[in-house]
């Protein structure tokens, strides 16, 4: 809804043909005027149409679905503060990503003055929404930030985007009804906050180091960390049914306890020939369930041969593969890449495994001749075939 650029009609004057005159729409009531205001994609267009009625006027500020587009970092918490709660069902909050051109004034990134990201969290947690998402645009803060994540109480689902933001709990933390919760780009105790959510189902995290995870109630787990190298998974979820896991490893350890789990998708991409078994460099393991149900589940190994390559223990390579054998599989897929040095050790070796032995029931070999002519960076560049 816009304002008309053009001149005001007078009272007096005739009305020019029907629907003119009398202004019908603001003697609507307030929950027909309501929905007609949660049709526009922001709060700030619903605030901006009290210039046409003061019937207008605020009205806004009782939507149930909240949602800031393009509102600046510190207009948000007066925003939030005209806001009447505690009625929201959603709160969603995208800060314009124009304020990336310069770093945040200080004044507003802590709780001296301006508008700290702490207070307007606590000024979010007061609508007491049923679901919260959050995001800043990267680079928007210009250094590291530790911010309390105030309670929820009533809140199913809360996805925060914050970076570089350390979320600390503060003591009694409880969210007795977070169903669903989604952290990016930002750092917390996992162990400290999934013991704060004892309804917790689904869990998706992004950019974590170290990936720790316990929770009873936990049904989905969801991690993708492909932009920073993972050191630890350690997962201890005997009702997860849903794991997929993408990450870049060097030295990686790995513990997965998830008796239920019924579909995977583990992806872990290995950095630099670190993992060698004579002159084969392991590149990527994955454990992948079938898309169609009935079709067995596959461990795939990738591998790229290189006679450069450091020979290492072959008890170290059989090691690093069983690590990844987080669920039940029947299918073994090996893709390799050489250029043409025999592979019928690493096979074999491989097939002496003895977990991978008893279970596979399905051998595919996939056979690709590198291009490089024995030239090898630090990297194996063969892991992307």
């Amino acid at each position: 809804m816009e304002a008309s650029s053009g001149p005001r009609r007078s009272s007096t004057q005739e009305p020019d043909g029907p629907g003119d005159g009398e202004d019908l729409i603001s003697a609507l009531p307030d929950d027909v005027l309501l929905l007609v205001l949660a049709r526009l994609p922001c709060a700030a267009d619903a605030a901006r149409t009290g210039v046409l009625s003061r019937r207008w006027l605020g009205l806004w500020a009782s939507l149930r679905q909240i949602v800031f587009r393009g509102v600046a970092l510190p207009s948000l918490e007066e925003a939030l503060g005209r806001v009447t709660p505690p009625a929201v069902s959603l709160l969603k909050i995208r800060v314009p990503i124009k304020q990336q051109r310069g770093p945040v004034p200080t004044e507003h990134q802590t709780d001296s003055a301006g508008v700290p990201i702490n207070s307007l969290l606590r000024a979010a947690a007061r609508l007491e929404p049923e679901k919260l998402d959050f995001r800043l645009p990267a680079g928007l803060i210009d250094r590291s930030l530790a911010v309390d994540l105030p309670c929820f109480h009533r809140a199913t689902s809360i996805a925060l985007d914050l970076s570089p933001i350390t979320l600390a709990l503060p003591a009694g933390a409880d969210f007795p009804a977070l169903e669903t919760l989604s952290l990016a780009r930002c750092s917390t105790d996992l162990d400290a906050l999934l013991s704060c959510c004892p309804r917790l189902r689904t869990l998706h995290l992004s950019t974590a180091r170290d990936i720790r995870v316990n929770s009873p109630s936990l049904q989905e787990l969801v991690v993708c960390c492909e932009t920073s190298v993972t050191r630890h998974v350690d997962i201890v979820a005997p009702a997860l049914k849903q794991l997929a896991i993408s990450l870049t490893a060097v030295d990686l350890s790995i513990s997965v306890l998830a008796p239920m789990v019924e579909k995977v998708s583990w992806h872990c991409l290995y950095l630099g020939p670190r993992i060698v078994f004579g002159v084969w460099s392991l590149n990527k393991v994955q454990l992948q369930s079938a898309e169609i149900q009935g079709e067995p589940s596959s461990l795939c190994i990738y591998a790229c041969a290189y006679s450069g390559f450091f020979r290492a223990q072959a008890s170290h390579f059989k090691q690093e593969i069983e690590k990844h054998m987080v669920a039940a599989f029947s299918g073994l897929e090996l893709h390799l890449t050489s250029t043409g040095h025999a592979f019928g050790a690493l096979v074999f070796h491989l097939l002496g495994v003895n977990r991978i032995r008893t279970a596979t029931r399905r051998l595919k070999v996939v056979l690709q001749r590198s291009v490089l002519k024995e030239v090898c960076p630090p990297y194996c560049p063969c892991e992307s075939n």
